[in-house]
């Protein structure tokens, strides 16, 4: 791995001018293994942009992060002289309830911000999945739960966007009203970049009125085929699902999971639709079932302790394959996600050996391409990830490494973190 990153004293006065928290790092500011020599926490965005301007003029490589739940994501970086804490950046900047639209800077908890709009029954339509999560690391993950099905994405919910360049100019993107999505592409760039384009620093999004209620229906399930078959159903009957959830252990029987929101009647009798639709083993209840909203392994686990976690897309027609691919592996694999929007995340045990670990990539990974999906490998101890590809095969590679040279011309950001060395 890196040997210890050295930033001379010049960089670090011209550094600590731009922002007045700024300190050595030590050993837990290490991003995937690979040492930092300097943290900087600012508290707006112009003191993102002074910052930048400073690493650039010194040739410094920087990697930002809001609440560090995700920052052994994706590929270690190649170098990463200093972290840029976002966490200063933690404030709900405007709450337009009339509007429903909130303005957000990007270190901030997506569960705070959560709590402030619900003040005015409203919601973010985002599913927190990793606890403790911040507004830009949600976004520049392109973490997903549950909700998609109905809401989208948070990028689908992203209106404007304020980032800042390696260079240190600000870029602004987007309206301050729903009808505006001028500048949208922007922030369809920026999600799940990882950090390598640019910071996000603030973020207009769209709100969804609170729903007056909410009933689960859940169903134990062990064929695959019969899992997609009534997944189907759901989708295509008048029934609205909020979401509509797999829950595949390594060795125990599945659940189905369907979410019903809304007023107290509609839900009532859509709940009886999915209940006749999936007949008299399915069981409804206003708790959710366990497990929901949450990925299949531990995101509290550091170093070698951590699972191997997969992110795995494919039309939806490639459920049962996935399902039973999964089973079929000789692995134990855990495997959770959105039947109804083909994203289910999978988690390899810790402890498992390279070569396994590599061979279950490798089965479950052409099953994905086939059905019009990928599997990405987010996170995985050092010597995991050191064996396996990461991200595979990417058809828009050269497009993708335009718009970074357009972006980062000297990749500055997080450079190696993100898809064929990005």
């Amino acid at each position: 791995m890196s040997t210890t990153t050295i930033v001379d004293g010049t960089a670090h006065a011209a550094i600590a001018s731009a922002c007045q928290d700024v300190r050595d790092a030590v050993e837990a500011d290490h991003v995937d293994g690979v040492p930092a020599a300097v943290v900087a926490r600012p508290t707006s965005t112009e003191q993102v942009s002074e910052v930048l301007r400073a690493t650039d003029a010194h040739g410094l490589t920087v990697v930002a992060t809001g609440r560090r739940t995700k920052l052994t994501w994706g590929r270690p970086p190649t170098s990463a002289d200093v972290l840029l804490d976002l966490s200063g950046l933690d404030q709900v900047l405007e709450h337009a309830a009339g509007d429903l639209i909130v303005v957000t800077q990007a270190g901030a908890r997506l569960s705070d911000v959560q709590e402030t709009v619900s003040t005015s029954r409203q919601l973010l339509a985002v599913d927190e999945t990793v606890p403790g999560s911040s507004i830009g690391g949600t976004l520049a993950a392109a973490t997903s739960g549950p909700g998609r099905v109905a809401a989208g994405t948070m990028r689908d919910l992203l209106i404007g966007l304020t980032v800042v360049r390696a260079d240190g100019v600000i870029a602004k993107s987007g309206g301050r009203v729903v009808k505006n999505v001028a500048g949208y592409d922007v922030g369809k760039l920026v999600a799940g970049s990882f950090g390598t384009l640019a910071v996000i620093t603030e973020a207009l999004f769209r709100l969804h009125p609170l729903p007056a209620t909410r009933r689960w229906v859940t169903l134990p399930f062990d064929d695959a085929a019969e899992a997609h078959r009534l997944t189907q159903s759901v989708l295509h009957a008048q029934c609205v699902a909020g979401a509509v959830e797999v829950d595949w252990p390594a060795d125990n029987p599945g659940t189905l999971g369907i979410l019903l929101a809304g007023n107290d009647d509609g839900v009532a009798g859509r709940t009886s639709t999915v209940l006749s639709l999936l007949g008299s083993d399915a069981h409804e209840d206003d708790v959710a079932p366990a497990g929901w909203s949450t990925y299949p392994w531990d995101p509290t686990a550091t170093g070698d302790d951590r699972s191997i976690a997969l992110k795995l897309t494919f039309a939806l027609s490639g459920l049962p394959d996935i399902l039973a691919a999964a089973r079929n592996t000789g692995t134990p694999v855990a495997l959770r996600g959105s039947a109804g929007a083909g994203v289910v995340y999978a988690a390899i045990p810790s402890g498992t050996d390279v070569a396994e670990a590599s061979a279950t990539v490798e089965a479950l990974r052409p099953v994905c391409m086939r059905h019009g999906g990928s599997l990405v490998v987010l996170d995985a101890p050092a010597a995991i990830k050191q064996a396996v590809d990461t991200w595979g095969p990417i058809p828009a590679i050269d497009l993708m490494r335009r718009v970074k040279d357009q972006f980062d011309p000297d990749h500055r950001l997080a450079p190696g973190r993100f898809v064929g060395g990005i």
